[in-house]
């Protein structure tokens, strides 16, 4: 993509309100942030001149990507309840999908961005925002291991959408661990407010323990295998590497590091009871082997000992006008109490679209998933969309999503089948 079209693609960019989440705009402009997610992700991994990076700090439009993900974090939990219950038959659920897709994007090139520092600096006083997001998504996934999730009875029209939602929202609230750890690694450039938010309003050096103590990324099989969440998949764990660190667990471990040696953390993190009882945890978690993978956790593991054998001095009491994060509360307080009439006014745009309207969106949703353009500027093998292996075939009509065999592209054949005839119908 050359850089004039990200220039225009991103400063076309903008703030869209719930009511607008699915129609034509904002489809439009969810085939733009997919465009730009590619394009983000292929600079990354071909070392080149990182443009969409650069226009987004240049633009001050990372803001806009953070609006983006709250406002369908919002309509996921308000409206999409409520369409469910709407007594409608759809004749597609195609839209619907797309919309509980996009939060997937655009966490997907927020991730991407923010592995930056300017990108994180440019996000200004929405990077609060972003942080509470993250907190929220990573309390998420740590109560869907505990408690599990409640499902409402829904019609056989809705099964396997809420299930695709139930995938999407469990790799966005892994990938919520990245957007802390790049929070926490830059927080010296950030607020001040980021830092209070952080370590007293979230406590999140205890939220980091949680998921080293229960973590929501590894299960046991029917099989009675061990099974780890990696690359947005859950796959099989070979015994001979039950020890080697996933990237998610490399990532939890690094944050731990930061957020408790940072020398900012150190001068304003509590140590009560609690709070140290808790952080002396990780002694049990850091052995020779996680030493080897993370050479850096010996220091942490020095600091855990030397917190054992001494009382930390108490933290300054300082005054601070702390900001706080607004677009959630925003939109929560415009929408108070209309979730079902906003469920009901979008019944039509989501459900029971026409065949040409339907047409119309395909094409778009055709252009902007191109695969075959986007395949070329990849380093990795496509990977089968079942089963995370090294895929050797596609679907041989809409060429866009890769099998490792005939077993796996039958069994996904449901779920794509409807997508896979869009697309053939949209070109």
């Amino acid at each position: 993509m050359p850089l004039g079209e990200v220039e225009g693609i991103v400063d076309s960019l903008h703030n869209f309100d719930l009511k607008a989440v699915g129609d034509e705009t904002w489809m439009r402009q969810h085939e733009y942030i997919y465009q730009l997610n590619m394009q983000a992700v292929a600079e990354t991994g071909g070392q080149t001149t990182e443009n969409v990076r650069d226009v987004f700090c240049n633009s001050e439009k990372m803001p806009v990507l953070i609006h983006e993900a709250i406002c369908t974090e919002v309509w996921k939990q308000y409206v999409f309840p409520e369409l469910l219950k709407l007594d409608i038959t759809p004749t597609t659920t195609f839209p619907l999908y797309i919309v509980l897709y996009h939060e997937a994007v655009v966490v997907n090139l927020l991730e991407t961005l923010l592995f930056h520092a300017d990108a994180c600096e440019s996000a200004a006083d929405a990077i609060l925002d972003l942080l509470d997001y993250a907190y929220r998504k990573i309390v998420k996934l740590i109560a869907s291991r505990e408690c599990g999730e409640e499902t409402a009875e829904i019609s056989d029209d809705f099964k396997v959408l809420q299930q695709q939602q139930k995938d999407l929202d469990f790799d966005i609230c892994i990938k919520a661990i990245s957007l802390m750890l790049y929070i926490i690694g830059h927080v010296s450039l950030l607020p001040l407010s980021v830092l209070t938010r952080l370590l007293n309003t979230h406590n999140v050096p205890i939220l980091l323990v949680e998921l080293v103590e229960n973590p929501p990324w590894s299960r046991q099989s029917q099989a009675g295998c061990l099974e780890k969440y990696t690359n947005s998949k859950w796959q099989q764990v070979l015994p001979s590497e039950q020890l080697v660190l996933t990237k998610t667990e490399g990532q939890v471990w690094l944050a731990i590091h930061q957020i408790l040696l940072l020398p900012e953390c150190q001068q304003k993190y509590e140590y009560n009871n609690y709070n140290k009882s808790m952080i002396l945890k990780l002694r049990a978690h850091i052995n020779e082997v996680v030493i080897e993978q993370i050479p850096s956790l010996v220091e942490l593991q020095r600091h855990l000992e030397h917190l054992a054998i001494i009382e930390p001095p108490p933290t300054k009491q300082q005054l601070i006008l702390e900001q706080v994060p607004e677009m959630r509360s925003s939109l929560m307080q415009q929408y108070k109490s209309k979730w079902r009439t906003l469920a009901e006014q979008q019944a039509a745009l989501l459900l029971q679209q026409s065949q040409q309207d339907l047409l119309k969106c395909s094409r778009g949703l055709a252009s902007a998933y191109n695969i075959d353009a986007m395949e070329g500027m990849l380093a990795d093998a496509p990977k089968c969309v079942v089963c995370g292996s090294e895929a050797r075939k596609r679907c041989s009509r809409c060429r866009n999503e890769w099998y490792c065999g005939r077993e796996c592209q039958v069994k996904h054949w449901r779920k794509h089948k409807l997508a896979c005839d869009l697309m053939i119908t949209a070109t």
